[in-house]
């Protein structure tokens, strides 16, 4: 028996990086998967592969009409959704002087507005199940400063956990957090940031970066009945940069 036997789950930005090693995870241990994602051809890419267990649906994860969508095309392929991982998310390096009004806006309605939303249209579903597990994923610059914008929105994930775990407890939905630190995906693992990255893995108890399939792990646990206790919580893994 498979960890996610009978689980439906909807995954954003699930076509490459993190979100598609969450996909595939989840696929395996029996769970049938929406991946939705702006990029069309990698998350049809991944579907075929996947085979009749995943079903790709494009997204833009700021518009409350494609997150309706998405929840219509999930009941029709598979049943009401009982998992939710809100993966999709953009980084932005940059100071408070030079960061411009509209990028402010752009990575609050992406890293932050999307998350609710996703909230929001999945719960009517996950209330025909009678349960359920959201898996909102934040940063390590949810719990410690960094970048404008990227860490506002990555500590207002944090706090809309908890909000919403509260509202939701009795009815047998759980909302939890999860932290990555550094992982190695194409964004740190090509051009200039190769070096920089291996310099910074120095400076990590662990003495290196993660996997995205350490950080899916995590996520396949909150998203199964393992955790069935844990709720409005933040989940961390970061090879011990937040002990420091």
């Amino acid at each position: 028996m498979g960890r996610l036997d009978g689980k439906v789950a909807v995954i954003t930005g699930g076509a490459r990086g993190m979100g598609a090693s969450h996909v595939r995870r989840f696929v395996k241990e029996g769970a049938k998967v929406v991946i939705t994602d702006l990029n069309e051809e990698g998350g049809m890419a991944l579907a075929n592969e996947l085979g009749e267990n995943a079903l790709f649906v494009k997204q833009d994860v700021t518009k409350a009409a494609d997150w309706e969508h998405v929840v219509k095309e999930a009941e029709e392929a598979f049943g009401p959704v009982n998992v939710l991982v809100n993966n999709a998310g953009i980084s932005m390096n940059k100071n408070i002087f030079d960061i411009t009004e509209e990028e402010y806006r752009k990575i609050v309605e992406i890293n932050q507005v999307s998350v609710f939303l996703g909230i929001k249209h999945i719960l009517p579903s996950m209330q025909k199940t009678g349960n359920g597990s959201i898996v909102n994923i934040s940063s390590l610059n949810g719990l410690v400063g960094g970048a404008i914008g990227y860490t506002d929105t990555k500590f207002a994930v944090r706090g809309l956990t908890k909000a919403a775990a509260l509202q939701v407890a009795g009815l047998g939905i759980r909302v939890n957090s999860v932290h990555p630190g550094v992982i190695e995906t194409p964004m740190v693992t090509q051009g200039d940031a190769v070096g920089v990255i291996k310099e910074f893995a120095k400076h990590i108890p662990l003495k290196r970066v993660a996997k995205p399939e350490e950080v899916t792990d995590l996520v396949t646990y909150l998203a199964s009945d393992e955790s069935g206790y844990s709720t409005g919580s933040e989940f961390i893994v970061d090879g011990g940069l937040s002990a420091m």
